[in-house]
């Protein structure tokens, strides 16, 4: 297939525009290794949900995987990043987009494990953070400012002092006895979710104060799986620490589905 269709055909510019200049729409990234996903009932469960709060209506899940198999090579790993929006979308009159369309979209998989990171906490909350939303400006505007101050990227921390999560993953640490995933706002990430079934953890408030009490810490999204945080402000980390090869190895057991 061509990088990007939509609704199983190649997409014009045209219908690109209302996507580029109104930021509308919801989005979820798969990574497809020789045909499998981990997780794709949640994927597809997620653009579902999303496009009800979004758009009043649903999105027909078995559709969107058909659209996806098009997208899916015969060999090999890609990131496969699908995109609900109405290219009939107004700026003036937004309430009048009702009939979503699919945008398939397929690039490189990033090999992993990714390298260690270090991240810069900000005070910052995604609107809506219980939707993987389009509208990335404020989480790009706060990982270009960490990038430009020598970080790898931004962590946030919303108005009540709380780490909550990344501009693209969710984070979790770990204290020497648990695995801990920060009671707060945060989308509810496909490789969070999954981990959360797959290897014993808590759900606690972390506040910036409590790092200095973490052995380790971690991100993760589909894309990249579990990737270690080397640093969170001054406080440096374990990068190597055998609990990251545990989650790595928990996740990587989980069963995938067939696109």
């Amino acid at each position: 297939m061509p990088d990007a269709e939509l609704d199983g055909r190649p997409v014009a510019p045209e219908e690109l525009q209302a996507l580029a200049l109104t930021n509308y729409g919801s989005f979820t990234t798969l990574r497809v290794e020789d045909g499998i996903v981990r997780g794709l009932g949640l994927h597809l469960e997620r653009l579902r949900r999303d496009a009800q709060v979004l758009f009043g209506v649903d999105v027909e899940t078995a559709r969107v995987r058909e659209l996806v198999r098009r997208a899916v090579p015969e060999r090999g790993a890609a990131t496969i990043r699908v995109t609900v929006f109405d290219p009939a979308t107004d700026l003036a009159a937004p309430d009048r987009a009702s009939d979503p369309r699919v945008l398939v979209t397929r690039r490189d998989a990033a090999a992993v494990p990714s390298p260690p990171m270090s991240v810069k906490t900000v005070a910052y909350e995604r609107d809506l953070p219980e939707v993987k939303g389009v509208g990335l400006f404020g989480a790009l505007r706060h990982r270009r400012a960490a990038r430009l101050d020598g970080y790898d990227d931004a962590l946030f921390v919303d108005a009540s002092g709380a780490v909550a999560e990344g501009g693209t993953w969710n984070v979790g640490f770990f204290d020497g006895h648990d695995v801990i995933w920060p009671d707060a706002r945060v989308l509810p990430g496909v490789t969070m979710l999954l981990l959360q079934r797959a290897h014993p953890h808590r759900i606690a408030r972390v506040t910036p104060a409590d790092l200095r009490g973490m052995r380790a810490a971690f991100a993760t999204n589909a894309a990249v799986g579990v990737r270690a945080l080397r640093r969170v402000d001054g406080v440096e980390l374990d990068a190597d620490h055998p609990v990251l090869d545990r989650l790595r190895n928990a996740y990587t057991s989980v069963a995938g589905e067939a696109v």
